[in-house]
Protein backbone atom coordinates (compact mmCIF):
# COMPACT_ATOMS: atom_id res chain seq x y z
CA UNK A 1 0.00 0.00 0.00
CA UNK A 2 1.36 3.44 -0.88
CA UNK A 3 0.78 6.40 1.32
CA UNK A 4 -1.36 9.04 -0.35
CA UNK A 5 -3.70 6.51 -1.99
CA UNK A 6 -6.72 8.74 -1.65
CA UNK A 7 -8.84 11.21 -3.54
CA UNK A 8 -7.54 14.79 -3.15
CA UNK A 9 -9.88 17.44 -1.83
CA UNK A 10 -8.82 20.00 -4.41
CA UNK A 11 -7.45 19.59 -7.90
CA UNK A 12 -3.86 20.56 -8.62
CA UNK A 13 -4.74 23.99 -9.96
CA UNK A 14 -6.68 25.07 -6.91
CA UNK A 15 -4.13 25.63 -4.17
CA UNK A 16 -4.87 29.36 -4.32
CA UNK A 17 -8.07 31.22 -3.60
CA UNK A 18 -8.87 34.66 -4.96
CA UNK A 19 -10.84 37.76 -4.13
CA UNK A 20 -12.59 37.68 -7.49
CA UNK A 21 -15.24 35.38 -9.00
CA UNK A 22 -13.10 32.26 -8.77
CA UNK A 23 -15.39 30.63 -6.22
CA UNK A 24 -14.75 27.42 -4.31
CA UNK A 25 -17.39 24.92 -5.38
CA UNK A 26 -18.26 21.35 -4.39
CA UNK A 27 -18.92 18.56 -6.83
CA UNK A 28 -19.65 15.26 -5.14
CA UNK A 29 -17.02 14.87 -2.43
CA UNK A 30 -14.42 17.01 -4.22
CA UNK A 31 -13.78 20.72 -3.68
CA UNK A 32 -12.10 22.81 -6.35
CA UNK A 33 -11.94 26.29 -7.85
CA UNK A 34 -13.51 27.13 -11.16
CA UNK A 35 -10.37 28.55 -12.74
CA UNK A 36 -6.70 27.73 -12.91
CA UNK A 37 -4.11 29.12 -10.52
CA UNK A 38 -3.72 32.86 -10.93
CA UNK A 39 -0.48 33.60 -12.83
CA UNK A 40 2.37 35.37 -11.07
CA UNK A 41 2.31 39.15 -11.26
CA UNK A 42 5.25 41.31 -10.13
CA UNK A 43 2.74 44.02 -9.19
CA UNK A 44 1.51 42.09 -6.12
CA UNK A 45 4.85 41.80 -4.27
CA UNK A 46 5.77 45.32 -5.41
CA UNK A 47 2.63 46.68 -3.73
CA UNK A 48 3.43 44.71 -0.57
CA UNK A 49 6.98 46.14 -0.50
CA UNK A 50 5.69 49.67 -1.06
CA UNK A 51 3.12 49.17 1.70
CA UNK A 52 5.80 47.98 4.12
CA UNK A 53 8.09 50.92 3.31
CA UNK A 54 5.36 53.50 3.93
CA UNK A 55 4.01 51.65 6.99
CA UNK A 56 7.52 51.53 8.43
CA UNK A 57 7.79 55.32 8.13
CA UNK A 58 4.37 55.70 9.76
CA UNK A 59 5.13 53.39 12.68
CA UNK A 60 8.68 54.63 13.31
CA UNK A 61 7.41 58.21 13.11
CA UNK A 62 5.43 57.45 16.28
CA UNK A 63 7.67 54.99 18.12
CA UNK A 64 11.10 56.63 17.76
CA UNK A 65 10.10 59.88 19.43
CA UNK A 66 7.33 58.70 21.73
CA UNK A 67 9.22 59.17 25.00
CA UNK A 68 10.11 62.74 23.98
CA UNK A 69 6.46 63.57 23.19
CA UNK A 70 5.30 62.21 26.54
CA UNK A 71 7.88 64.36 28.33
CA UNK A 72 7.79 67.60 26.32
CA UNK A 73 4.11 67.77 25.38
CA UNK A 74 2.15 65.73 27.93
CA UNK A 75 4.59 66.59 30.76
CA UNK A 76 4.73 63.06 32.18
CA UNK A 77 7.31 62.06 34.77
CA UNK A 78 10.49 60.22 33.76
CA UNK A 79 9.37 56.99 35.45
CA UNK A 80 5.84 57.04 34.02
CA UNK A 81 7.09 57.87 30.54
CA UNK A 82 9.53 54.93 30.58
CA UNK A 83 6.84 52.59 31.90
CA UNK A 84 4.31 53.72 29.30
CA UNK A 85 6.76 53.33 26.42
CA UNK A 86 7.88 49.88 27.60
CA UNK A 87 4.29 48.70 27.99
CA UNK A 88 3.33 49.98 24.57
CA UNK A 89 6.39 48.42 22.92
CA UNK A 90 5.61 45.11 24.59
CA UNK A 91 2.05 45.24 23.28
CA UNK A 92 3.26 46.17 19.81
CA UNK A 93 5.60 43.19 19.57
CA UNK A 94 3.09 40.75 21.07
CA UNK A 95 0.15 41.87 18.90
CA UNK A 96 1.52 40.17 15.74
CA UNK A 97 1.19 36.78 17.44
CA UNK A 98 -2.56 37.32 17.96
CA UNK A 99 -2.91 38.76 14.45
CA UNK A 100 -1.09 35.79 12.97
CA UNK A 101 -3.35 33.34 14.80
CA UNK A 102 -6.44 35.08 13.41
CA UNK A 103 -4.92 35.18 9.93
CA UNK A 104 -4.11 31.46 9.88
CA UNK A 105 -7.27 30.31 11.60
CA UNK A 106 -10.24 32.48 10.67
CA UNK A 107 -9.66 35.58 8.55
CA UNK A 108 -6.83 34.81 6.16
CA UNK A 109 -3.91 37.16 5.56
CA UNK A 110 -5.73 39.56 3.24
CA UNK A 111 -8.69 40.17 5.56
CA UNK A 112 -6.42 40.44 8.60
CA UNK A 113 -4.47 43.25 6.90
CA UNK A 114 -7.65 44.94 5.66
CA UNK A 115 -9.24 45.04 9.11
CA UNK A 116 -6.02 45.91 10.94
CA UNK A 117 -5.13 48.79 8.66
CA UNK A 118 -8.51 50.42 9.32
CA UNK A 119 -7.82 50.36 13.08
CA UNK A 120 -4.31 51.57 12.32
CA UNK A 121 -5.63 54.55 10.33
CA UNK A 122 -8.11 55.41 13.07
CA UNK A 123 -5.31 55.42 15.64
CA UNK A 124 -3.02 57.52 13.43
CA UNK A 125 -5.79 60.04 12.73
CA UNK A 126 -6.63 60.35 16.42
CA UNK A 127 -3.03 60.79 17.53
CA UNK A 128 -2.48 63.43 14.83
CA UNK A 129 -5.56 65.36 15.94
CA UNK A 130 -4.47 65.08 19.58
CA UNK A 131 -1.24 66.88 18.65
CA UNK A 132 -3.05 69.59 16.66
CA UNK A 133 -6.11 70.44 18.75
CA UNK A 134 -5.14 72.69 21.71
CA UNK A 135 -7.83 71.29 24.03
CA UNK A 136 -6.26 67.82 23.75
CA UNK A 137 -2.89 69.04 25.05
CA UNK A 138 -1.84 70.63 28.35
CA UNK A 139 -0.67 74.22 28.26
CA UNK A 140 2.81 74.64 26.78
CA UNK A 141 5.46 75.70 29.28
CA UNK A 142 9.05 75.19 30.32
CA UNK A 143 10.58 74.00 33.54
CA UNK A 144 9.71 71.42 36.15
CA UNK A 145 6.40 72.97 37.25
CA UNK A 146 4.52 72.24 34.00
CA UNK A 147 1.03 70.84 34.59
CA UNK A 148 0.58 67.22 33.51
CA UNK A 149 -2.06 66.30 30.95
CA UNK A 150 -5.59 65.73 32.22
CA UNK A 151 -7.10 62.27 32.39
CA UNK A 152 -9.15 63.03 29.28
CA UNK A 153 -6.09 64.19 27.33
CA UNK A 154 -4.18 61.09 28.38
CA UNK A 155 -7.15 58.87 27.53
CA UNK A 156 -7.45 60.22 23.99
CA UNK A 157 -3.73 59.87 23.36
CA UNK A 158 -3.41 56.35 24.73
CA UNK A 159 -6.54 55.08 23.01
CA UNK A 160 -4.96 56.25 19.76
CA UNK A 161 -1.62 54.75 20.72
CA UNK A 162 -3.04 51.30 21.43
CA UNK A 163 -5.17 51.33 18.28
CA UNK A 164 -1.87 51.83 16.46
CA UNK A 165 -0.30 48.93 18.40
CA UNK A 166 -3.17 46.59 17.50
CA UNK A 167 -3.27 47.81 13.89
CA UNK A 168 0.44 47.48 13.25
CA UNK A 169 0.41 44.08 14.96
CA UNK A 170 -2.18 42.78 12.51
CA UNK A 171 -0.37 44.27 9.54
CA UNK A 172 3.07 42.99 10.55
CA UNK A 173 1.74 39.50 11.20
CA UNK A 174 0.23 39.01 7.75
CA UNK A 175 1.88 41.41 5.28
CA UNK A 176 5.20 39.60 4.81
CA UNK A 177 3.54 36.14 4.53
CA UNK A 178 1.04 37.58 2.02
CA UNK A 179 3.92 38.90 -0.08
CA UNK A 180 5.73 35.57 0.08
CA UNK A 181 2.51 33.75 -0.88
CA UNK A 182 2.68 35.45 -4.28
CA UNK A 183 5.52 33.08 -5.22
CA UNK A 184 4.84 29.42 -5.97
CA UNK A 185 7.56 27.52 -4.10
CA UNK A 186 7.13 24.54 -6.46
CA UNK A 187 8.23 26.75 -9.37
CA UNK A 188 12.07 27.05 -9.36
CA UNK A 189 12.03 30.48 -11.02
CA UNK A 190 9.48 31.90 -8.59
CA UNK A 191 11.23 30.25 -5.63
CA UNK A 192 14.44 32.10 -6.53
CA UNK A 193 12.54 35.38 -6.86
CA UNK A 194 11.03 34.82 -3.42
CA UNK A 195 14.51 34.83 -1.88
CA UNK A 196 15.04 38.32 -3.31
CA UNK A 197 11.63 39.36 -1.97
CA UNK A 198 12.72 38.68 1.62
CA UNK A 199 15.84 40.80 1.09
CA UNK A 200 13.82 43.66 -0.37
CA UNK A 201 11.29 43.41 2.46
CA UNK A 202 14.17 43.75 4.94
CA UNK A 203 15.42 46.82 3.07
CA UNK A 204 11.92 48.36 2.99
CA UNK A 205 11.59 48.06 6.78
CA UNK A 206 14.97 49.60 7.51
CA UNK A 207 14.74 52.31 4.87
CA UNK A 208 11.42 53.41 6.38
CA UNK A 209 12.95 53.53 9.86
CA UNK A 210 15.90 55.55 8.52
CA UNK A 211 13.65 58.18 6.87
CA UNK A 212 11.45 58.43 9.96
CA UNK A 213 14.47 58.71 12.24
CA UNK A 214 16.04 61.51 10.24
CA UNK A 215 13.27 63.50 8.51
CA UNK A 216 10.05 62.88 10.45
CA UNK A 217 11.66 63.09 13.91
CA UNK A 218 13.40 66.35 12.99
CA UNK A 219 10.10 67.87 11.80
CA UNK A 220 8.36 66.82 15.02
CA UNK A 221 10.90 68.47 17.28
CA UNK A 222 11.80 71.51 15.18
CA UNK A 223 8.58 72.47 13.36
CA UNK A 224 5.44 70.88 14.81
CA UNK A 225 4.44 67.56 16.34
CA UNK A 226 1.15 67.65 14.51
CA UNK A 227 2.91 67.98 11.16
CA UNK A 228 5.26 65.10 11.97
CA UNK A 229 2.38 62.83 12.98
CA UNK A 230 0.46 64.04 9.92
CA UNK A 231 3.28 62.86 7.64
CA UNK A 232 3.08 59.42 9.26
CA UNK A 233 -0.68 59.42 8.74
CA UNK A 234 -0.29 60.45 5.08
CA UNK A 235 2.19 57.61 4.47
CA UNK A 236 -0.25 55.10 5.90
CA UNK A 237 -3.15 56.49 3.84
CA UNK A 238 -1.14 56.10 0.62
CA UNK A 239 -0.10 52.59 1.64
CA UNK A 240 -3.71 51.62 2.38
CA UNK A 241 -5.05 52.96 -0.90
CA UNK A 242 -2.34 51.12 -2.83
CA UNK A 243 -3.06 47.90 -0.94
CA UNK A 244 -6.77 47.90 -1.78
CA UNK A 245 -6.19 49.00 -5.39
CA UNK A 246 -3.89 46.00 -5.85
CA UNK A 247 -6.49 43.50 -4.61
CA UNK A 248 -7.18 41.89 -8.04
CA UNK A 249 -3.50 40.99 -8.46
CA UNK A 250 -3.03 39.04 -5.21
CA UNK A 251 -2.84 35.31 -4.80
CA UNK A 252 -4.75 34.86 -1.55
CA UNK A 253 -4.72 31.60 0.35
CA UNK A 254 -7.72 30.66 2.45
CA UNK A 255 -7.44 30.03 6.22
CA UNK A 256 -7.51 26.35 7.12
CA UNK A 257 -9.03 26.44 10.59
CA UNK A 258 -7.29 26.36 13.93
CA UNK A 259 -3.77 24.93 13.51
CA UNK A 260 -3.48 24.48 17.27
CA UNK A 261 -6.42 22.07 17.21
CA UNK A 262 -4.52 19.85 14.80
CA UNK A 263 -1.44 19.95 17.03
CA UNK A 264 -3.44 18.98 20.12
CA UNK A 265 -5.13 16.18 18.16
CA UNK A 266 -1.81 14.63 17.16
CA UNK A 267 -0.51 14.71 20.74
CA UNK A 268 -3.70 13.17 22.15
CA UNK A 269 -4.00 10.47 19.47
CA UNK A 270 -0.31 9.58 19.81
CA UNK A 271 -0.84 9.19 23.56
CA UNK A 272 -3.93 7.00 23.03
CA UNK A 273 -1.95 4.75 20.68
CA UNK A 274 1.24 4.72 22.77
CA UNK A 275 1.13 0.94 23.20
CA UNK A 276 0.90 0.19 19.47
CA UNK A 277 3.93 -0.92 17.48
CA UNK A 278 5.14 1.17 14.60
CA UNK A 279 5.36 -0.50 11.18
CA UNK A 280 8.87 -0.96 9.81
CA UNK A 281 7.76 0.61 6.51
CA UNK A 282 6.64 4.24 7.01
CA UNK A 283 4.56 3.92 3.80
CA UNK A 284 2.08 1.94 5.87
CA UNK A 285 1.29 4.97 8.00
CA UNK A 286 -2.01 6.61 7.22
CA UNK A 287 -2.21 9.56 4.84
CA UNK A 288 -5.83 10.12 3.88
CA UNK A 289 -7.92 13.14 3.10
CA UNK A 290 -7.33 16.15 5.30
CA UNK A 291 -10.95 16.17 6.34
CA UNK A 292 -14.27 17.25 4.90
CA UNK A 293 -14.34 20.89 3.91
CA UNK A 294 -10.64 21.47 4.61
CA UNK A 295 -8.72 23.59 2.13
CA UNK A 296 -6.11 21.50 0.30
CA UNK A 297 -2.47 21.73 1.32
CA UNK A 298 0.71 20.11 0.11
CA UNK A 299 1.27 16.77 1.79
CA UNK A 300 4.43 16.28 3.86
CA UNK A 301 6.67 13.25 3.54
CA UNK A 302 7.57 11.19 6.58
CA UNK A 303 10.77 12.11 8.43
CA UNK A 304 12.71 10.32 11.15
CA UNK A 305 12.80 11.71 14.65
CA UNK A 306 10.07 12.10 17.26
CA UNK A 307 8.99 8.58 16.33
CA UNK A 308 6.52 8.42 19.21
CA UNK A 309 4.33 10.88 17.30
CA UNK A 310 4.14 8.51 14.32
CA UNK A 311 1.84 6.30 16.36
CA UNK A 312 -0.90 8.86 15.76
CA UNK A 313 -0.87 7.75 12.08
CA UNK A 314 -0.81 4.00 12.72
CA UNK A 315 -3.73 2.15 11.12
CA UNK A 316 -4.96 -0.48 13.57
CA UNK A 317 -8.25 -1.77 14.91
CA UNK A 318 -10.11 -0.43 16.88
CA UNK A 319 -8.75 2.91 15.72
CA UNK A 320 -10.64 4.14 12.67
CA UNK A 321 -8.92 5.87 9.79
CA UNK A 322 -12.09 7.83 9.15
CA UNK A 323 -11.50 11.54 9.77
CA UNK A 324 -15.18 12.39 9.76
CA UNK A 325 -16.54 14.60 12.56
CA UNK A 326 -17.72 11.44 14.38
CA UNK A 327 -14.15 10.18 14.96
CA UNK A 328 -11.82 13.18 14.70
CA UNK A 329 -9.71 12.20 17.70
CA UNK A 330 -8.89 8.63 16.69
CA UNK A 331 -6.81 9.10 13.55
CA UNK A 332 -4.24 11.53 12.16
CA UNK A 333 -2.49 11.76 8.83
CA UNK A 334 1.27 11.69 8.32
CA UNK A 335 1.06 15.33 7.21
CA UNK A 336 -0.58 16.33 10.48
CA UNK A 337 2.07 14.43 12.44
CA UNK A 338 4.87 16.03 10.42
CA UNK A 339 3.48 19.50 11.14
CA UNK A 340 3.88 18.88 14.85
CA UNK A 341 7.41 17.57 14.26
CA UNK A 342 8.23 20.78 12.39
CA UNK A 343 7.15 22.88 15.35
CA UNK A 344 9.17 20.78 17.79
CA UNK A 345 12.27 21.17 15.60
CA UNK A 346 11.78 24.92 15.19
CA UNK A 347 11.40 25.73 18.90
CA UNK A 348 15.10 25.23 19.85
CA UNK A 349 16.18 27.33 16.84
CA UNK A 350 13.70 30.00 17.93
CA UNK A 351 15.12 30.03 21.47
CA UNK A 352 18.56 30.92 20.10
CA UNK A 353 16.88 33.82 18.27
CA UNK A 354 15.92 35.33 21.64
CA UNK A 355 19.55 35.46 22.76
CA UNK A 356 20.62 36.83 19.38
CA UNK A 357 17.93 39.54 19.59
CA UNK A 358 19.09 40.44 23.11
CA UNK A 359 22.62 41.01 21.83
CA UNK A 360 21.26 43.21 19.04
CA UNK A 361 19.42 45.29 21.66
CA UNK A 362 22.78 46.76 22.71
CA UNK A 363 22.49 49.28 19.84
CA UNK A 364 19.71 51.18 21.64
CA UNK A 365 21.06 50.73 25.16
CA UNK A 366 24.73 50.21 25.99
CA UNK A 367 26.09 51.26 22.58
CA UNK A 368 24.19 54.52 22.98
CA UNK A 369 25.41 55.01 26.55
CA UNK A 370 28.97 54.35 25.41
CA UNK A 371 28.64 56.90 22.61
CA UNK A 372 27.38 59.61 25.00
CA UNK A 373 30.70 59.38 26.89
CA UNK A 374 32.74 59.91 23.72
CA UNK A 375 33.73 63.01 21.78
CA UNK A 376 30.90 63.56 19.30
CA UNK A 377 32.41 66.66 17.63
CA UNK A 378 33.83 66.09 14.15
CA UNK A 379 35.28 69.38 12.98
CA UNK A 380 32.41 71.86 13.35
CA UNK A 381 29.78 69.10 13.24
CA UNK A 382 28.31 67.50 16.34
CA UNK A 383 27.09 63.92 15.86
CA UNK A 384 24.49 62.73 18.40
CA UNK A 385 25.21 59.24 19.72
CA UNK A 386 21.82 58.03 18.47
CA UNK A 387 22.74 58.97 14.90
CA UNK A 388 25.06 55.99 14.60
CA UNK A 389 21.96 53.79 14.55
CA UNK A 390 21.01 55.54 11.31
CA UNK A 391 24.50 54.85 9.98
CA UNK A 392 23.93 51.20 10.83
CA UNK A 393 20.80 51.22 8.64
CA UNK A 394 22.85 52.61 5.74
CA UNK A 395 25.40 49.84 6.22
CA UNK A 396 22.63 47.24 6.25
CA UNK A 397 21.18 48.41 2.94
CA UNK A 398 24.65 48.37 1.36
CA UNK A 399 25.31 44.87 2.66
CA UNK A 400 21.95 43.64 1.34
CA UNK A 401 23.03 44.64 -2.18
CA UNK A 402 26.46 43.02 -1.68
CA UNK A 403 24.87 39.84 -0.38
CA UNK A 404 22.27 39.54 -3.16
CA UNK A 405 24.46 40.64 -6.05
CA UNK A 406 27.87 39.22 -5.11
CA UNK A 407 27.92 36.73 -2.23
CA UNK A 408 24.81 34.67 -3.10
CA UNK A 409 25.62 34.31 -6.86
CA UNK A 410 29.16 33.19 -6.02
CA UNK A 411 27.85 30.65 -3.49
CA UNK A 412 25.30 29.35 -6.03
CA UNK A 413 28.11 28.47 -8.42
CA UNK A 414 30.44 27.20 -5.72
CA UNK A 415 27.98 24.95 -3.86
CA UNK A 416 25.56 24.21 -6.73
CA UNK A 417 22.72 25.37 -4.49
CA UNK A 418 19.92 27.53 -5.99
CA UNK A 419 19.75 29.58 -2.77
CA UNK A 420 23.53 30.00 -2.50
CA UNK A 421 23.72 29.63 1.25
CA UNK A 422 20.99 27.88 3.20
CA UNK A 423 18.87 29.81 5.66
CA UNK A 424 20.54 28.10 8.62
CA UNK A 425 24.02 28.83 7.24
CA UNK A 426 23.22 32.53 6.92
CA UNK A 427 21.68 32.61 10.39
CA UNK A 428 24.84 30.96 11.70
CA UNK A 429 27.08 33.55 10.02
CA UNK A 430 24.98 36.31 11.58
CA UNK A 431 25.33 34.78 15.03
CA UNK A 432 29.09 34.38 14.49
CA UNK A 433 29.56 38.02 13.46
CA UNK A 434 27.71 39.41 16.48
CA UNK A 435 30.45 37.93 18.69
CA UNK A 436 33.01 40.20 17.01
CA UNK A 437 30.72 43.21 17.29
CA UNK A 438 30.50 42.74 21.07
CA UNK A 439 34.27 42.13 21.23
CA UNK A 440 34.93 45.32 19.21
CA UNK A 441 32.68 47.30 21.58
CA UNK A 442 34.57 45.86 24.55
CA UNK A 443 37.95 46.77 23.06
CA UNK A 444 36.83 50.32 22.26
CA UNK A 445 35.44 50.73 25.79
CA UNK A 446 38.73 49.60 27.34
CA UNK A 447 40.55 52.13 25.16
CA UNK A 448 38.00 54.84 26.04
CA UNK A 449 38.46 54.27 29.79
CA UNK A 450 42.24 54.40 29.38
CA UNK A 451 41.94 57.67 27.46
CA UNK A 452 39.65 59.10 30.13
CA UNK A 453 42.29 58.48 32.78
CA UNK A 454 44.65 60.60 30.62
CA UNK A 455 42.00 63.38 30.44
CA UNK A 456 41.21 62.60 26.81
CA UNK A 457 37.93 61.74 25.07
CA UNK A 458 37.91 59.14 22.34
CA UNK A 459 36.16 60.10 19.09
CA UNK A 460 32.68 58.63 18.61
CA UNK A 461 33.74 57.51 15.13
CA UNK A 462 35.60 54.62 16.79
CA UNK A 463 32.16 53.10 17.38
CA UNK A 464 31.62 52.70 13.65
CA UNK A 465 33.34 49.26 13.39
CA UNK A 466 31.04 47.67 15.99
CA UNK A 467 27.97 49.09 14.23
CA UNK A 468 29.32 47.96 10.85
CA UNK A 469 29.86 44.37 12.01
CA UNK A 470 26.44 44.33 13.67
CA UNK A 471 24.81 45.59 10.48
CA UNK A 472 26.46 42.80 8.49
CA UNK A 473 25.30 40.31 11.10
CA UNK A 474 21.73 41.60 10.88
CA UNK A 475 21.68 41.30 7.10
CA UNK A 476 22.78 37.67 7.19
CA UNK A 477 20.60 36.64 10.11
CA UNK A 478 17.61 38.99 9.79
CA UNK A 479 16.70 38.10 6.22
CA UNK A 480 17.34 34.38 6.73
CA UNK A 481 15.17 34.49 9.84
CA UNK A 482 12.20 35.76 7.80
CA UNK A 483 12.75 33.05 5.18
CA UNK A 484 13.23 30.28 7.72
CA UNK A 485 10.10 30.81 9.79
CA UNK A 486 7.97 31.27 6.67
CA UNK A 487 9.49 28.46 4.61
CA UNK A 488 9.72 25.81 7.34
CA UNK A 489 6.33 26.53 8.89
CA UNK A 490 3.36 24.29 8.12
CA UNK A 491 1.20 25.96 5.49
CA UNK A 492 -1.62 26.39 7.99
CA UNK A 493 0.67 28.24 10.42
CA UNK A 494 2.83 30.47 8.24
CA UNK A 495 1.58 33.77 9.63
CA UNK A 496 1.83 32.48 13.19
CA UNK A 497 5.35 31.14 12.77
CA UNK A 498 6.47 34.30 10.97
CA UNK A 499 5.19 36.31 13.94
CA UNK A 500 7.54 34.33 16.20
CA UNK A 501 10.38 36.53 14.95
CA UNK A 502 8.60 39.54 16.50
CA UNK A 503 8.06 37.58 19.69
CA UNK A 504 11.78 36.74 19.77
CA UNK A 505 12.59 40.46 19.54
CA UNK A 506 10.15 41.22 22.35
CA UNK A 507 11.61 38.52 24.60
CA UNK A 508 15.10 39.66 23.61
CA UNK A 509 14.36 43.11 25.06
CA UNK A 510 13.08 41.51 28.26
CA UNK A 511 16.13 39.26 28.48
CA UNK A 512 18.47 42.19 27.94
CA UNK A 513 16.69 44.15 30.66
CA UNK A 514 17.04 41.21 33.05
CA UNK A 515 20.75 40.75 32.32
CA UNK A 516 21.48 44.46 32.78
CA UNK A 517 19.64 44.57 36.10
CA UNK A 518 21.20 41.32 37.32
CA UNK A 519 24.76 42.27 36.37
CA UNK A 520 24.44 45.77 37.83
CA UNK A 521 23.16 44.37 41.12
CA UNK A 522 25.68 41.53 41.44
CA UNK A 523 28.75 43.59 40.52
CA UNK A 524 27.66 46.49 42.72
CA UNK A 525 27.44 44.20 45.72
CA UNK A 526 31.06 43.14 45.11
CA UNK A 527 32.92 46.45 44.80
CA UNK A 528 30.32 49.12 45.58
CA UNK A 529 30.40 50.73 42.12
CA UNK A 530 29.74 47.78 39.84
CA UNK A 531 30.26 47.48 36.11
CA UNK A 532 27.38 49.80 35.22
CA UNK A 533 27.29 52.80 37.58
CA UNK A 534 25.54 56.08 36.73
CA UNK A 535 28.95 57.46 35.70
CA UNK A 536 30.29 54.93 33.21
CA UNK A 537 33.76 56.40 33.57
CA UNK A 538 33.84 54.84 37.04
CA UNK A 539 32.59 51.44 35.85
CA UNK A 540 33.51 48.63 33.49
CA UNK A 541 31.14 48.62 30.55
CA UNK A 542 33.90 46.77 28.69
CA UNK A 543 33.42 43.79 31.02
CA UNK A 544 29.71 43.84 30.23
CA UNK A 545 30.43 43.78 26.49
CA UNK A 546 32.81 40.85 27.01
CA UNK A 547 30.00 39.09 28.89
CA UNK A 548 27.73 39.49 25.88
CA UNK A 549 30.51 38.33 23.57
CA UNK A 550 30.67 35.17 25.67
CA UNK A 551 26.90 34.72 25.70
CA UNK A 552 26.84 35.21 21.92
CA UNK A 553 29.65 32.67 21.47
CA UNK A 554 27.77 30.05 23.51
CA UNK A 555 24.60 30.84 21.60
CA UNK A 556 26.47 30.36 18.31
CA UNK A 557 27.84 26.96 19.39
CA UNK A 558 24.38 25.81 20.50
CA UNK A 559 22.88 27.03 17.21
CA UNK A 560 25.50 25.17 15.15
CA UNK A 561 24.76 21.96 17.06
CA UNK A 562 21.02 22.38 16.55
CA UNK A 563 21.27 23.29 12.87
CA UNK A 564 23.74 20.46 12.17
CA UNK A 565 21.07 17.93 13.17
CA UNK A 566 18.08 19.89 11.89
CA UNK A 567 15.73 17.99 9.58
CA UNK A 568 13.97 20.17 7.03
CA UNK A 569 10.38 19.52 6.09
CA UNK A 570 9.83 17.43 2.97
CA UNK A 571 6.94 18.39 0.71
CA UNK A 572 5.40 15.65 -1.44
CA UNK A 573 5.20 17.01 -4.98
CA UNK A 574 2.84 15.53 -7.54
Amino acid sequence: MERGDHKPLLDESSSWSYQDNNALVEEGDTLHYRSRKKPFSWKAPAIVLGFEFLESIAYAGISLNLVVYLADVLHGTTASNAANVDTWNGTTFLAPVLGAFLADTYLGKYKTIAISVILYLLGMLTITLSAMIPSLQPASCKGISCPAATEFQYAVFFIALYLIAIGTGGVKSALMPLGADQYDETNPDEAQKKQSFFSLFFVAVNLGVFIAGTVVVWIQQNIAWGLGFGISLACLVVATVGFFVGTPTYRVQMPTGSPLKSVVRVLIVAFKKRNLELPKDSALLYEGEMGSGTVWQHKLDHTDGFRFLDKAAVMAVPYSTDLSPATPWLSCTVTQVEEVKILLRMVPIWLTCIFYSASMCQTVTTFLQQGVQMNSTIGSLSIPAASLSSIEVIFMMIFVVIQDQIIIPICRKRFQNPSGLTQLQRMGIGRFLVIFSMAAAAGIETWRLSAYKDNKRLSILWQVPQFLILAWSDVFCGIALLEFFYGEAPESMRSLCSAFSFLAISLGYYLNSFVVTFVAGITKSVDGMGWLPADLNMGHLDYYFWLWAGISAINFVVFVALSWNYTHKKVVLK
